[in-house]
């Protein structure tokens, strides 16, 4: 039997994105989105601001995201940047997942500083994303270039902005390790 350790570690060095291309048509059952979501509330958060606010699109809700994401990008680039590939892939990338999640910040500017609230929301989707690990459902963080002009469809206040989208569906794909380079490069050890 595995220790605490042993689980911990094994779910986060297989954490990786799962693009929605690789997403099986399976419906990921609203009971184990909020499974996914209840981890995020046990982020970190400084003065206890629990910042991170959550939009979840499923079916129609989230054609009709994917349809005005597609909008905004065909109205805000310039003809000679346009690419019918791209547009196409935004509607496509909706329906091949079986939810998209916005991720929403309330700041909270008379108590810290708003990089803080970013990094709370932050380590909350890194624990939606070991969340779905565990579950064997895939997700994506996702920082399309409209997210700025999504404020008025996503209905958020004068103190909320939006850092992305997660994209979550089952799929079949292998488990694979991470590349990374060698932690030891990365650390500088002062004991004097």
């Amino acid at each position: 039997m595995k220790t605490e350790i042993e689980v911990v570690s094994d779910v986060i060095r297989r954490r990786r994105s799962i693009f929605p291309v690789s997403y099986t048509r399976e419906e990921v059952p609203a009971e184990v989105i909020q499974q996914i979501l209840e981890s995020a509330n046990y982020a970190p958060t400084h003065k206890l601001t629990e910042p991170w606010r959550f939009t979840v699109y499923r079916k129609e809700g989230k054609a009709r995201l994917g349809e005005e994401m597609a909008r905004l990008y065909r109205e805000t680039t310039p003809a000679h940047q346009f690419l019918q590939k791209k547009y196409d892939s935004i509607t496509e990338k909706a329906d091949q997942a079986s939810a998209i999640i916005a991720l929403n910040l309330q700041l909270h500017s008379d108590k810290v500083p708003e990089w803080e609230e970013l990094a709370a929301l932050a380590c909350a989707v890194q624990n939606m994303a070991l969340t779905a690990e565990a579950l064997k459902v895939g997700g994506y963080w996702s920082s399309p270039g409209t997210i700025e002009q999504l404020r008025d469809f996503l209905s958020l206040g004068t103190d909320e902005k939006c850092y992305g989208l997660f994209y979550l569906g089952y799929h079949n794909e292998p488990e694979r390790t991470a590349a990374r380079r060698p932690m030891a490069d990365k650390i500088t050890w002062v004991e004097e």
